[in-house]
């Protein structure tokens, strides 16, 4: 198990420390020289299956984000507020009807995160009502 990456292969020798080193020049892929450093990795079979199974999608856990009639709701939506919410930690009611656009969403399925009033808060999925 080697990755061969001109210096950082002197240094990385667990898997785990290659793994990371493959995805980071993956992740900086658009540099030139990164892309020249990812051309000269290999990792073997065996090691390359971790940064491909870290990569594909997550697998769907029934754990959707719906919002108040049910409809599923995605990162990047917009969203409308069904109710005045008191907003924690803020001076502000965020008011009825107020439009949240590009939401995005958290790993408890009941909250997503918007921009309201220059302000990113936490919102309770069932107060929203998806925008069409």
């Amino acid at each position: 198990m080697k990755v061969i990456l001109s210096t950082v292969s002197r240094r990385v020798r667990s898997p785990c420390g290659q793994v990371l080193s493959y995805r980071l020049l993956r992740r900086l892929g658009a540099e030139s020289w990164a892309q020249d450093l990812l051309d000269a990795v290999y990792l073997d079979d065996e090691t390359q299956v971790w940064p491909d199974a870290m990569d594909a999608p997550a697998e769907d856990h029934g754990e959707r984000t719906l919002d108040s009639n049910g409809s599923q709701l995605f990162a990047g939506d917009t969203v409308v507020l069904i109710k005045d919410l008191d907003v924690k930690g803020a001076s502000f009611v965020a008011k009825r009807g107020t439009a949240v656009r590009g939401i995005s969403l958290t790993n408890n399925p009941e909250h997503i995160e918007g921009r309201v009033n220059g302000t990113r808060i936490v919102i309770i999925s069932a107060f929203v009502k998806k925008s069409n």
